[in-house]
């Protein structure tokens, strides 16, 4: 059904789209306005320093003596995508405080990647963390070419044109980072 407005012929005439309640506010009819309690304009918001991605989050138990009580473990990598980059991991009650938890502990256990000009590494690396085994190359002009956690790992370093690959049959996301972050320590800065 289309909206009519009554003019002085008494005529029908369909409506002007923003021509409605509120339209004359800033942001049009549906976005309301500037906030009536005088506290002023909303703040922007400030983007955080560091990206973040939780690559797992686990639902573990502890016995007690009543039975099982659960908690919520996270695995969460950070980086500013210039070079600063770390694992950690959060435990709480609930999924928030675990992940605040977690950024918390990677913002502790940070470092600092040496780069080329190129935003890529120097030269070949290999590392080992628990059964996981790594290995991360320069590969000029082939963007990031890596799977599972090293990607993520790799990507909020800010590293470009690199080639990683897993090397061990281990699938466990934490050493799998864990063992990125060594083989990043292992670099060299030349070129």
């Amino acid at each position: 059904m289309e909206k009519t407005s009554q003019n002085k012929n008494n005529s029908s005439v369909p409506a002007r789209p923003g021509s409605g309640r509120g339209a004359s506010r800033p942001g049009g009819p549906y976005r309301g306005g500037p906030r009536r309690d005088g506290r002023g304009p909303r703040p922007e918001r400030v983007k955080p320093e560091y990206d973040h991605k939780a690559i797992d989050i686990r639902r573990v138990a502890r016995v007690v003596s009543g039975g099982r009580r659960f908690s919520f473990s996270v695995v969460l990598i950070a980086g500013n995508k210039k070079g600063k980059v770390g694992v950690g991991i959060g435990k709480a009650g609930d999924t928030s405080l675990a992940i605040s938890k977690a950024m918390a502990n990677a913002i502790k256990n940070m470092i600092i990647v040496p780069m080329t000009k190129t935003n890529s590494i120097a030269h070949e690396v290999e590392a080992k963390f628990g059964s996981s085994r790594v290995m991360i190359k320069p590969a000029p002009s082939h963007g990031l070419v890596a799977g599972s956690a090293l990607r993520i790992v790799l990507e909020l370093a800010g590293l470009h044109d690199i080639n990683a690959k897993v090397l061990s049959k281990s699938k466990n996301k934490l050493n799998l980072s864990r063992a990125t972050i060594l083989a990043l320590k292992k670099l060299s800065k030349t070129n």
